[in-house]
């Protein structure tokens, strides 16, 4: 049965429960021969307390509904589909007779293609990562953490019991970096295992890279040629002083023997696209970042056998971020940030030329039918929650179909509009605005402004965390601006804001609110500013050098510059952009004094990109100088959540909290702590 999401949006949105009982649609594979397509959706469980996933299957032809795969207490997440058809999915479900340490094992399983029971093909201890299938071999590659001196996955299992056994938690780093987003790196890294076939009821994974230290420590990524003999993945390479680059390499599966594809000092290569005949590999390609210019992005192929790099769109002012091949190796389907959207074009892979194949919203999860008719991919926008679509490649005019997911779009309570204006340099400066129905000249509403982070990125997608309708069903208008360092703008267009982060940045930000308050829809007397991440560092700043909003709320934020590029996770890529002086001319700390603006400080204990001594300094800093016993700032502390809040009784209070400290001083209403905070 296809869940229903219909409901009145205005009751749904403002509903903190009932918002976070939206399914959550996610991830898109397509079997090999085109008919079949299976989505993952989050849901709440029973208890309203965590999320679980399942698999869902939907008709490419959108005829028939979806149906449910999977279902289980664990959940599951979405694998690869095998030359038969059978579907590969990870979940820690139980399974009979198994120990009790085994089973907190993410494990790999089948799901067979004539609809028999799933089984049980691999509990790894080190879980399975980034499932991939040889399209005419069969072979099942996969990553899967394990100890330094591990042989095997039991060899690895073992280990891991004499330090469980021992109380051990103790990790040795001989390489920078320690840590990454929310986990610690280590002692257990990655390692690519191999199955030559998952036809047998316990086929084996054999590991044909071994320890590697760093080299695959995070988000490495892989590809399998079409033959089943080469595997070809990102591989990090130490540059000395701490810091890493991502270089191409091709590993015989066979032997293990590796060889290097790609490899260039101020350069990283990543998601890597064997050809459907197994010739090149595509890549994208990463000029990094230097202290005078931005990162630059593309696409190119190298000859799988080896060869020199053919760049392909090096010239077009585009960034992709995902593709796939067409069967027939001719061109490339890829997705990249288009002035508030993120289409879908179609790449010679040849000349590189660029023809685009979709309008509106943002594109993901690609996926090309076999016979090249169509793609299939993950739509979703500022207004509108992720849905599989079906786009045809042929013919002249875009056919972008929907199909029947496992939940009915969600209708959103509040129209949603475009702000464009110039900036102080002529730019022109665009973004998104989310209205109350009812707002108008009679209705002028407050606005909120969300500024989104990366700072690389772009409001151009449906996003769970951050979401403007909760706060438009509240009567605010929400307005999400793409700044310089947006995406989807050109290259130039993030160099506006390279070498000055509180500069052009934070213009771009006054001036598209400028525009914004004349509107008379609009009022402009009732304002607050709020971010994420670099958008917390640009609502730090903003609080230390203007005093036009009314309240800030500043959530996982950089504070002060130079000890954040010490504490973050990775520092070197953090020196790539920052020296000592930038970082003192554009560090929000030193505006301290002249903040006068309530601040809500939020923040995760488990946050590493940007470590919660970001917050408790921000928080002594402010408070220091609060001569008033009741200071009007306060901070949120989340101590087992990370740089986002992911759980849903913390994501309650995440909200809760916010609209509560809006409404004192946007609306002028009573401070009413919320329930939940005791």
């Amino acid at each position: 049965m296809i869940a229903d999401t219909n409901a009145d949006a205005g009751t749904t949105f403002a509903d903190l429960d009932a918002f976070l009982a939206l399914p959550r649609v996610a991830g898109l594979r397509l079997a090999p021969d085109g008919g079949r397509l299976v989505v993952g959706m989050q849901t709440l469980n029973r208890e309203g307390n965590r999320f679980i996933s399942g698999l869902w299957e939907v008709d490419p032809t959108g005829e028939r509904p979806a149906r449910r795969l999977t279902r289980s207490t664990a959940g599951e997440s979405l694998g690869a589909f095998t030359a038969d058809g059978s579907l590969l999915f990870v979940s820690k479900r139980p399974e009979p007779d198994a120990d009790k340490d085994a089973q907190e094992e993410p494990a790999l399983w089948l799901l067979p293609a004539d609809g028999g029971d799933a089984r049980l093909l691999a509990r790894l201890p080190g879980g399975a990562q980034n499932v991939v299938v040889a399209g005419d071999g069969g072979q099942v590659v996969l990553g899967s953490t394990m100890m330094p001196s591990a042989l095997d996955p039991a060899s690895d299992r073992d280990i891991r019991k004499q330090r469980k056994d021992a109380k051990v938690t103790a990790i040795l780093h001989e390489q920078y970096p320690v840590r990454y987003w929310d986990h610690d790196l280590g002692p257990d890294m990655t390692r690519l295992l191999v199955a030559d076939s998952v036809t047998d009821d316990t086929p084996t994974f054999r590991d044909i890279t071994g320890h590697t230290g760093a080299a695959m420590f995070a988000d490495a990524e892989w590809d399998v040629s079409p033959d089943g003999r080469t595997v070809v993945a990102t591989w990090y390479v130490p540059e000395g002083h701490g810091s890493w680059r991502n270089a191409l390499v091709a590993i015989d599966v066979a032997t293990g023997e590796r060889r290097v594809l790609a490899d260039q000092p101020g350069i990283q290569y990543g998601t890597p696209r064997v050809s459907p005949d197994g010739t090149r590999v595509a890549m994208t390609v990463n000029r990094l970042p230097t202290l005078q210019v931005c990162d630059e992005v593309w696409l190119a192929t190298v000859p799988l056998a080896g060869g020199d790099v053919t760049d392909l769109t090096a010239d077009w002012d585009r960034w992709p971020h995902d593709f796939r091949w067409t069967p027939d190796g001719t061109a490339l389907v890829v997705g990249a940030d288009e002035l508030g959207h993120a289409p879908l074009w179609r790449v010679d892979a040849t000349t590189g030329e660029a023809v685009r194949l979709t309008e509106s919203g943002s594109f993901t999860d690609i996926q090309v039918a076999p016979d090249g008719r169509y793609v299939y991919a993950m739509r979703s926008a500022v207004d509108a929650t992720p849905t599989p679509m079906r786009i045809a490649l042929t013919g002249d005019v875009p056919d972008v179909t929907a199909l029947r997911g496992p939940a009915e779009p969600v209708t959103v309570p509040g129209r949603l509009t475009e702000v464009v204006t110039t900036a102080a340099d002529g730019t022109s400066v665009r973004g998104w605005l989310a209205l109350p129905h009812d707002a108008g000249p009679d209705n002028p509403v407050p606005l909120l402004l969300f500024v989104h982070g990366g700072p690389l990125g772009s409001w151009n997608a449906w996003t769970w965390r951050w979401n403007p309708w909760p706060a438009v069903t509240r009567g605010y208008a929400v307005l999400m601006p793409d700044p310089a360092l947006s995406t989807g703008y050109g290259t130039q267009f993030v160099q506006r804001g390279w070498r000055g982060w509180g500069d052009v940045p934070f213009t771009d930000l006054m001036s598209i609110t400028d525009a914004t308050v004349a509107r008379d829809d609009i009022d402009a007397e009732r304002t607050a500013a709020m971010g994420g991440s670099f958008g917390g560092y640009m609502a730090n700043w903003i609080a230390g050098h203007t005093k036009r909003f009314r309240a800030i709320v500043t959530h996982a934020s950089l504070w002060s510059l130079d000890q954040m590029g010490k504490t973050t996770d990775a520092a070197f890529y953090w020196a790539r952009e920052l020296d000592p002086a930038l970082e003192a001319d554009n560090s929000p700390d030193h505006a301290v004094d002249d903040i006068t603006t309530p601040m809500l400080i939020i923040h995760g204990a488990k946050d590493y990109r940007v470590p919660l001594s970001e917050a408790i300094r921000m928080w002594w800093d402010l408070q220091s100088r609060s001569a008033d016993v009741e200071s009007p700032h306060k901070f949120l502390y989340f101590p087992d959540e990370n740089h986002w809040i992911l759980t849903p009784g913390p994501i309650k209070v995440w909200y809760a909290t916010v609209f509560a400290f809006l409404a004192h001083h946007v609306l002028g209403k009573d401070w009413e702590r919320p329930t939940m905070l005791g």
